[in-house]
C-alpha cells in the first residue's frame, strides 16, 4: 500500500468520514421548552437502523475507496472493484441521510408533530453529501485528481550512465598537482601559486578541447532521469500487449531506461519495465 497514491479527492473523502463518525454521538433530535427538561435525547448509537444505514456505511465507504486507491493493483471481490463498491454505498449512505433529515422520530411519530433533527443528524447529512459528492467527483474533476501529498525529490537523478559529481580518479573533477595547497584554484596545465588569469592565458585551447566532446553526449545519447505522473496512467508491456501490466500512481518516482518515440520504457520499484504511452505533464527529477 503505497500512501503518496492518495488524491485530492480521497483527502476530502477521509475528513468527510471523520466529520460522519463525530456525528453519530451527537444527539439526533432537538428539543425546546420545559417539556424537555430533564429528558436524555437519543443519538445514532441508539438506532441500529440509522447507524448502519448512515453513519457506518459512509465511513466502510469511504474506508473502501482509501484503500483501493493505495493498491498497487485493483482488487475485485466477486468480481466488484473495492473503488466503485465504496462509492455505490457512500452514495447509499447520503440518500438514507437525507430520508433521516424528513423523519427524524420514524415510527415514533402519532400523527402529531414528531421531534426536530437535531445536529447529529443534520452534520452526518452535509457529512454524507460531501463523501458522496467527492466520492463521485474524484475520477472525473481534473483538480481532485491531484496528487495529496507530493513525491519528495530522488538524491540521484541519473543513477544510470550518469557522471560523478567529481572526486580524485573520476573524469571531469579537477585534479590539483602534487604539493598544490587546497584551496587555490588550478586549471589544466597550470602551474601552482599561478593566479587564475594567468593560468587562463597559458592554455586556454585545452580547456576548449575538454569541453568540446561533451557537447554530442548531452544531445545524441538518451540518460535515464527519475519522472513523476501528474494523474494514475497505465503501464503495458513491452510486448505491445493491450492489457496494462501495472499503473504509475502520481506522488511516486519511476525511472526511464528508453525512450520509444513518443513513449517511455519506465521501471517501477518492484523492478517492472513496461511502456507508458502517455508523458504529457510528466514531471522530471
Amino acid at each position: 500500500m503505497n500512501i503518496r497514491s492518495l488524491t485530492r479527492g480521497d483527502g476530502v473523502v477521509i475528513v468527510a468520514a471523520v466529520l460522519l463518525f463525530v456525528a453519530s454521538f451527537l444527539s439526533t433530535w432537538s428539543c425546546d421548552g420545559s417539556a424537555c427538561a430533564g429528558v436524555e435525547l437519543p443519538m445514532a448509537w441508539d438506532n441500529g437502523a440509522l447507524v448502519m444505514g448512515v453513519y457506518l456505511a459512509g465511513v466502510i465507504g469511504a474506508a473502501l475507496i482509501v484503500v483501493a486507491r493505495m493498491l498497487p493493483n485493483p482488487l475485485k471481490v466477486a468480481g466488484i472493484d473495492l473503488g466503485q463498491a465504496g462509492i455505490v454505498i457512500s452514495v447509499f449512505a447520503a440518500w438514507s441521510a437525507l430520508g433521516a433529515i424528513f423523519d427524524p422520530g420514524g415510527s415514533l411519530d402519532s400523527g402529531s408533530a414528531g421531534p426536530d433533527a437535531g445536529a447529529g443528524l443534520i452534520l452526518g447529512l452535509i457529512a454524507a453529501l460531501i463523501l458522496a459528492g467527492a466520492a463521485v467527483a474524484t475520477p472525473l474533476v481534473p483538480a481532485l485528481k491531484g496528487a495529496l501529498i507530493g513525491a519528495p525529490k530522488p538524491q540521484t537523478p541519473q543513477p544510470y550512465g550518469g557522471q560523478p559529481q567529481g572526486g580524485y580518479g573520476y573524469p571531469g573533477a579537477q585534479q590539483q598537482p602534487y604539493g598544490a595547497q587546497p584551496g587555490q584554484p588550478q586549471s589544466y596545465g597550470g602551474q601552482p601559486g599561478q593566479p587564475f588569469d594567468a593560468q587562463q592565458a597559458q592554455a586556454p585551447q585545452p580547456q576548449q578541447q575538454a569541453q568540446q566532446p561533451q557537447a554530442p553526449s548531452q544531445g545524441g545519447e538518451f540518460a535515464p532521469f527519475w519522472f513523476a505522473v501528474p494523474v494514475a496512467r497505465p503501464l503495458y508491456g513491452e510486448d505491445g500487449a493491450p492489457t496494462p501490466i501495472a499503473e504509475l500512481a502520481p506522488g511516486n518516482w519511476y525511472l526511464a531506461v528508453e525512450q520509444r518515440g513518443a513513449a517511455l520504457i519506465a521501471q517501477t520499484q518492484e523492478g517492472r519495465r513496461g511502456v507508458l504511452q502517455d508523458t504529457t505533464g510528466i514531471q522530471r527529477g
